[in-house]
């Protein structure tokens, strides 16, 4: 056991001093630009420089390569392993061919196939993780040069494409929409592709000529075997295009003029509208907005994003969750409007990778704004300004929400400023400010201020470190929040410390607290072996944590103690055993389930887990699970599906979700049922339509979600939405108590 405080936290921050005096190597030099017709010089290191080589007209978008210029332009060849071995060749031949004109930049591969015919190409759905599971390729652009944040592009053998933004080589923004083109191709030997970025869909520095970070990813998921064009460690082959440090350099791209740099996005929605549960009830009562939203480039670096009210019909419905604590869930943002660099607003630590990060608090969760105690609030307009200016990285947004009746909430502002500054290689400082006029629970001004600090170290050592504090009236002095942490995440070992202090009064009331009056230390440990020949397992892992926490009285509230052994499979299955013991201590009587409460006291429970994950390259895959073990005095046992998908074809898929908790108690017995599935059927790239149903026995309730989406031009798109909810308490059909039917189109006008 471990009991480390303020000293610990010191400790983290002079072990983050000494590694950045120590760790903080300049980077080595890049190889000279090549000559053409050839495009690609790569140094002993593995270090490449690409050129990219102008067009005299467009590329013709079909994805066929068979323009003059794929003959008389040499590609960049080869890639190298970063999975399953490093700085080895990868096993297939592959091209890459860099162009622009004065309106895009242009990114064709070749991929070579030893067996098209084996090849996984099941996902066209854009942004959906399937995409990234099939064999697809993807690459970077760091348009800053600060070998630290950089945007993708990814397109599968299907034509289905994902795009995001990463920021620190850490955070990762998947729900980034820009404008851009793809196209895919069959030959005999494989596949190929051309997609196109225009220049107005990125942010960049001054001037014509313009010198970038650029890497290039390849996923060969029959082989399970991935490949960079520059040299990645093994330990963050899954990582490796966040590590903008080790990509290579992009020469010869000349910026278009200065334009306007302007998108108007207008939108126009109608519904039909049931609530049965409203006082006097409501039956199909008719409907419609309009609004805009509106993107100004203030220059190539700032963008200025505004909103008048702001619509999100159609954002997708958020899956439930099975909740048996005492905590919040956390649910990710989707609105369109706050996603644009919101890994910018990420502090300390927390919010990476768009979730929340445990029991470190986020000081902004964009999802608060628009909505009061779950009811959503309306919001009737609000700015965005978000960017870099040189070493600094900058977020500011207002936004004003109106009156909601039903729940009582008053007209609220809601306003953030973020500032961040790069230091050395991979690191930087910040501060957030924020300002809510009207509290959530409390009246008054709610106000929010810290400093941060992400030292990232070498290839696999980081530290993150916080202060932050809240005023709130009417809540005492107890109001700070606190943490260090030190992450080894090698490919052979793992060590992570972590000191976590959350006040009693600690309410950031723009963000998410998932508990306060908290003094958290965390360790944990691994070791993960890779066989010596290649055979059924890939790579075993190994690890064990204890979590100790107490209150700001000393008395311990929660102690747990979790073990893990891990087989990862060649071909991409996995198996895990785990266990864990948990002692927590219940200051006041908690209710767990409709007339049964756990009584205020300790309690110690343990329970084990056995898990198997079928590799998503299967025409059934996702994660079957089963614990058992006691709880809170009693017994509960778990089986749950999640992240399950059925291929029927490849462009019809089921994904299943299911969650059975079986829970016996001294105070009774409960089961909590959440099954659900979302169907989806992709007629293109670029349009399809998904039903989602879910059954809650602890909402007792049956909801159902269909929306069909299409982009039936550039960044312009039609939702028709279906939402409707129902009592399963009711004896026969389950019986409505709200629905409504959405039409949204909007429209992107940029000049």
């Amino acid at each position: 056991m471990f009991r480390t405080r303020q000293a610990g936290v010191a400790l983290l921050l002079l072990v983050g001093l000494c590694a950045t005096a120590m760790g903080q190597v300049a980077p080595a030099a890049y190889p000279p630009p090549p000559t053409l017709p050839e495009t690609m010089t790569r140094a002993a290191d593995g270090r490449v420089t690409i050129r990219a080589v102008r067009l005299p007209a467009p590329l013709r978008l079909d994805g066929r390569l068979d323009e003059a210029v794929y003959t008389t332009i040499h590609p960049a060849d080869g890639l190298i392993q970063a999975d399953p071995n490093d700085n080895v060749p990868f096993t297939e031949r592959h091209e890459t061919w860099v162009f622009f004109d004065d309106t895009a930049i242009y990114v064709s591969m070749r991929c070579w196939e030893s067996r098209p015919d084996r090849m996984i190409a099941n996902e066209m759905r854009r942004d959906h993780g399937g995409v990234a599971q099939s064999d697809h390729v993807s690459f970077t652009l760091d348009t800053f040069l600060d070998r630290r944040n950089a945007v993708s592009f990814t397109v599968s053998a299907a034509g289905g494409r994902m795009d995001g933004q990463f920021s620190d080589e850490r955070i990762y923004n998947g729900d980034w929409n820009p404008v851009w083109d793809a196209a895919v191709s069959r030959f005999d030997g494989g596949w190929t592709v051309e997609m196109a970025v225009p220049f107005k869909s990125l942010r960049y520095g001054p001037g014509r000529e313009q010198v970038w970070g650029f890497n290039v990813r390849r996923l060969s998921r029959w082989k399970n075997e991935m490949a960079h064009l520059t040299p990645i460690p093994r330990a963050l082959a899954q990582r490796g295009m966040f590590i903008q440090s080790l990509a290579g350099t992009l020469v010869g791209v000349e910026a278009p003029p200065p334009a306007m740099n302007l998108e108007i996005k207008p939108y126009v929605t109608g519904n039909l509208t049931s609530d049965h549960t409203a006082r006097p009830p409501v039956s199909n009562d008719p409907g419609g907005e309009v609004g805009v939203d509106v993107k100004y480039g203030l220059g190539r670096s700032l963008t200025a994003d505004f909103t008048y009210n702001t619509d999100f019909a159609q954002v997708e419905a958020d899956e439930q969750q099975v909740n048996l604590t005492r905590f919040s869930l956390f649910f990710p943002e989707k609105r369109e409007f706050f996603l644009e660099n919101s890994g910018t607003f990420a502090f300390g630590g927390a919010g990476t990778f768009g979730a929340a990060s445990g029991d470190t608090p986020t000081l902004f969760y964009s999802r608060r704004i628009g909505l009061n105690l779950g009811r959503s609030v309306p919001i009737d307009g609000g700015g965005r300004l978000t960017g870099r200016l040189g070493r600094f990285s900058l977020g500011v947004i207002s936004i004003q929400a109106g009156d909601e009746p039903v729940s009582a909430s008053p007209a609220t502002n809601f306003s953030v400023l973020r500032l961040k500054r790069d230091i050395l290689r991979k690191s930087n400082v910040g501060v957030l400010v924020g300002r809510r006029s009207v509290g959530e629970r409390r009246p008054g001004t709610n106000d929010t201020y810290g400093v941060d600090g992400a030292f990232g170290f070498y290839d696999n050592l980081t530290v993150n470190t916080y202060w932050a504090r809240t005023q709130t009236p009417g809540l005492g002095r107890d109001d700070t929040s606190y943490r260090g942490q030190v992450d080894y995440a090698g490919d052979r070992y793992g060590l992570q410390l972590e000191q976590l202090s959350v006040g009693n009064d600690f309410n950031p009331d723009m963000g998410f607290v998932r508990r306060v009056d908290i003094r958290r230390s965390f360790a944990q440990a691994r070791f993960s072996p890779r066989p010596k020949k290649k055979g059924l397992v890939r790579r075993y892992s190994f690890v064990a944590s204890e979590t100790y926490i107490e209150t700001g009285a000393h008395r311990v509230d929660t102690r747990e103690l979790d073990g893990s052994a891990t087989a990862e499979f060649q071909k991409g299955d996995r198996f895990v055993l785990a266990y864990n013991r948990t002692f927590e201590y219940l200051p006041a009587p908690f209710r767990i389930a409709t007339g049964i409460a756990v009584p205020t006291g300790g309690y110690t429970y343990q329970a084990g887990r056995i898990s198997y994950t079928f590799g998503q390259q299967r025409k059934i895959s996702g994660t079957v699970s089963t614990e058992h073990g006691t709880f809170y005095g009693g017994h509960r046992t778990i089986f749950g599906v999640a992240s399950g998908r059925v291929e029927l074809t490849p462009q019809f898929s089921a994904q299943p979700t299911v969650s059975v908790n079986r829970v016996s108690l001294p105070q009774g017995e409960f089961t909590t049922t959440l099954a659900g599935t979302r169907a989806t059927y992709t007629m293109t790239p670029l349009m399809f339509v998904s039903a989602l149903v879910q059954y809650n026995t602890t909402a007792h309730s049956l909801a159902s979600n269909v929306r069909l989406r299409w982009e039936y031009a550039p960044g312009s798109e039609l939702f028709v939405v279906y939402n409707d909810q129902r009592d399963t308490l009711v004896r026969g059909i389950p019986e409505l108590q709200n629905r409504a039917f959405i039409v949204k189109i909007n429209r992107l006008l940029r000049f």
